[in-house]
């Protein structure tokens, strides 16, 4: 079966990659010229279906807890599985009994266990909760190496193409995001820095409460850490405002004063898709499946959507359904 996968952000990669471990040719087929300048090269990296749950459905969480061991098998050595550190500063420590009423999966931790476990942040904070069954990855190293990995089993990839003029395929997955022109889809700006910091090490992301503007900090190679992220209900693709940018900061020199001379290397927007409930598609019409609406949990839920969505094309006679297990939608029509 030849298959087109019309976009090369995380949703179409883990698509091809599904698809191609099934036996199909697959060619991946994007209008931007490289993998970067997407909603998923801006992405935070956290495979944290716990902490999710704090603002989101159960559905998250369900789909979300295989997504390291996805990542782990396909990309070994790219998953950091060191767990979530979530603190408040002493004024906000309200936030945290606020967060661990809508969570599961974690421990309380106090001052001594902080620091055993983020030395850098030894007397900062009193009180934490430490989600040990969590991890991260750097989003721009991983789709990096599911490219590579792609080519090596035979994946074909043509950037730069529109794919309205690719023809001769048995089916297509839709993984454009907000250029797939759903109307029920809205746009949810996410704003973000890259900080290079080398006075702090971090083994972990690090989440700050706070009642207006929480932050996570994620770290990366070399003392490198991407600060994020906003949520504007926005597709406004534009340059950081300078209102985020100092939230932000103060927000990481919050966590450690050290971040207020760390380089900003690097600033960021994406525009995310997100249905109204904020929970992720798979739609089969025709010959073609869409994956969609993965809001800000792409590397999350971009595993299990993929899955859905080779089921969808090896089993096309399969009747209409939602999936119960999930209650995200996966219809065929």
């Amino acid at each position: 079966m030849r298959v087109l996968v019309k976009g090369a952000g995380v949703a179409g990669l883990t698509a091809a990659f599904e698809l191609a471990a099934r036996g199909a040719a697959v060619t991946v087929v994007e209008t931007r010229h490289s993998l970067g300048d997407n909603a998923s090269w801006m992405a935070g990296g956290m495979l944290a279906p716990w902490c999710e749950r704090e603002s989101a459905e159960q559905p998250v969480l369900d789909l979300g807890r295989d997504a390291a061991g996805w990542w782990d098998a396909v990309l070994p050595g790219q998953v950091t599985r060191a767990g979530t550190l979530v603190v408040a500063t002493p004024r906000d420590v309200g936030e945290l009994d606020r967060f661990a009423s809508r969570t599961s999966g974690y421990r309380r931790v106090d001052e001594d266990e902080i620091a055993l476990l983020e030395p850098d942040l030894a007397g900062r904070f009193r009180r934490g909760l430490f989600f040990p069954g969590e991890a991260h990855l750097d989003p721009r190293r991983a789709m990096a190496a599911l490219q590579d990995k792609l080519a090596e089993r035979g994946v074909e990839f043509r950037f730069g193409v529109d794919a309205r003029h690719m023809a001769g395929f048995e089916r297509e997955i839709d993984c454009t995001g907000m250029a797939a022109g759903d109307d029920e889809l809205r746009g949810v700006r996410g704003e973000m820095l890259i900080l290079h910091a080398p006075d702090i090490s971090l083994s972990r992301p690090v989440r700050l409460l706070h009642p207006r503007f929480p932050l996570y900090l994620a770290p990366r190679a070399n003392h490198h850490f991407m600060a994020g992220a906003t949520m504007i209900e926005s597709l406004s693709a534009g340059p950081i405002t300078a209102r985020s940018m100092m939230e932000l900061l103060n927000a990481a020199y919050s966590v450690h004063p050290a971040f207020g001379e760390a380089a900003i290397v690097e600033t960021g927007v994406g525009v995310r898709p997100a249905f109204p409930d904020n929970l992720p598609r798979v739609e089969s019409q025709g010959r073609t499946v869409a994956i969609n609406g993965l809001y800000r949990h792409g590397f999350l839920l971009a595993p299990a959507m993929a899955r859905q969505a080779a089921d969808l094309v090896f089993d096309s006679d399969k009747p209409a359904e939602h999936a119960d297990e999930t209650h995200c939608q996966r219809r065929s029509a």
